[in-house]
């Protein structure tokens, strides 16, 4: 069924991690790396040399430009990150939907092809080095596992706040938010695909054996990561509108926060202890706490709009639990960046601009405000409950693509004869 070969992380050299990251908007826990594989010796008795070049020169190809460029590519300095990392991203993530097809025929109807070839990925979160498992759906999943860090990676260059020519402050502009949350949307497409679609056609042994990285519980909390700041984005635009209701968002900031705790809920229990892994459950910390500052902070507003007294309370413990919780994610804030690799936080812009200088300043305006209008009881309210909104944001519907026509009868030696599709990658 395949089997496993785990490189302890003293016994390579093969990861490479940089000392600093740079500005982060949008974390991505660095980028696993493919070793180079002989199909020829695994594959050569069994398919014709046309398929064994074809898949040997794709994957060829992604291994040399991940080995070259994906350690530059979680690292966000300005000029290079638009310039060149920004097309090296488009052009790898080309390379790998080029491969995808052609690899699929080694999984397709079952066929005895995937367990012929030892695919090795160099890990990032885990601790061991590398993994090496003989099983084609590991490469699968390695292979959109690595299509959505790069695009978590675009979102993040996308999110870096660039001063523009009529403006003296940096901002992010409307069309890189709009474009950041199509982005989210896709990533969380292809890890949604990979959990649901990919992950249960690996045996039992071989998910429990899977590095961390490619765990179900990481697979998932990427997800809903991407799907929280999806929102955040969003938010913010609504910040930005003159249309948009406190009850919108308060709406969009209650979402937030289950996304947050969801993605937390996922790697709660999980071995992220090492280098990027411990960042990225900083990142989720932080991140969770953020989301429940905002949300309270609407939550008490909208509450400060009734005409009682308990109304006004609750407005008042509503509004203290959103200064606590954003007192909070400032030290979180701090905790990941200064994980290694280090990092830095970009100038602020968007909700927590805003918030950063609403929630001190109407939490203190509403106490004080309340403390002279009920001053025979002093407020000791607990905050009150969240709303529960159902989430609107979905993944992409995102299927495995059909497998390249070059797999045909013809060209398998034995003269297997399969439909030139792949069963289950239909939702």
């Amino acid at each position: 069924m395949g089997c496993l070969v785990s490189t302890p992380k003293d016994a390579g050299g093969n990861r490479r991690r940089p000392g600093s990251i740079g500005e982060v908007s949008v974390y991505v826990p660095g980028l696993r790396i493919p070793k180079p594989v002989d199909f020829a010796q695994s594959l050569g008795d069994y398919l014709s040399k046309s398929i064994v070049e074809r898949l040997s020169a794709l994957r060829t190809r992604i291994v040399v430009m991940a080995g070259q460029e994906g350690p530059t590519i979680t690292r966000t300095k300005r000029r290079s990150a638009t310039q060149h990392g920004g097309s090296t991203v488009a052009d790898l993530l080309q390379a790998l939907e080029d491969y995808l097809p052609v690899l699929l025929g080694l999984v397709k109807d079952g066929s005895h092809l995937q367990y012929k070839v030892q695919f090795i990925w160099i890990n990032q979160e885990d601790d061991a080095e590398e993994t090496a498992m003989s099983n084609a759906w590991y490469e699968v999943l390695s292979v959109l596992h690595l299509m959505a860090m790069l695009l978590l990676s675009q979102a993040n260059l996308l999110l870096l706040p660039r001063t523009s020519s009529d403006s003296h402050q940096p901002k992010v502009s409307e069309e890189s938010r709009r474009a950041s949350v199509d982005i989210f949307l896709k990533a969380a497409g292809y890890l949604d695909c990979a959990v649901r679609h990919v992950l249960p056609q690996l045996p039992a042994e071989i998910r429990r054996n899977l590095p961390v990285d490619l765990a179900e519980g990481v697979l998932r909390a990427l997800c809903l990561q991407a799907l929280g700041q999806g929102v955040d984005i969003q938010l913010g635009m609504a910040i930005d509108s003159t249309k948009a209701t406190l009850a919108v968002k308060r709406r969009l900031a209650c979402e937030m926060v289950k996304y947050w705790q969801q993605a937390q809920d996922n790697i709660m229990n999980l071995p992220l202890a090492n280098g990027w892994g411990e960042k990225h459950r900083h990142f989720v910390k932080w991140k969770y706490e953020e989301a429940k500052a905002t949300a309270y902070y609407y939550h008490g507003l909208i509450l400060d709009e009734g005409n009682t007294e308990k109304s006004h309370g609750m407005a008042v413990a509503a509004l203290q639990a959103a200064d606590e919780y954003f007192k909070e994610s400032k030290k979180l804030c701090e905790a990941f960046n200064a994980a290694t690799p280090l990092s830095r936080n970009p100038p602020l812009w968007g909700t927590m601009k805003y918030l950063s200088e609403k929630i001190p300043k109407d939490t203190s305006s509403k106490v004080r405000i309340n403390r002279d209008l009920y001053s025979y009881a002093r407020i000791v309210e607990t905050a009150p409950t969240l709303p529960d909104f159902s989430l609107a944001l979905k993944p992409d519907e995102y299927q495995l693509p059909q497998v390249h026509p070059s797999w045909s009868a013809e060209n398998i030696k034995g003269g297997q004869t399969t439909p030139n599709h792949v069963k289950g990658d239909k939702r």
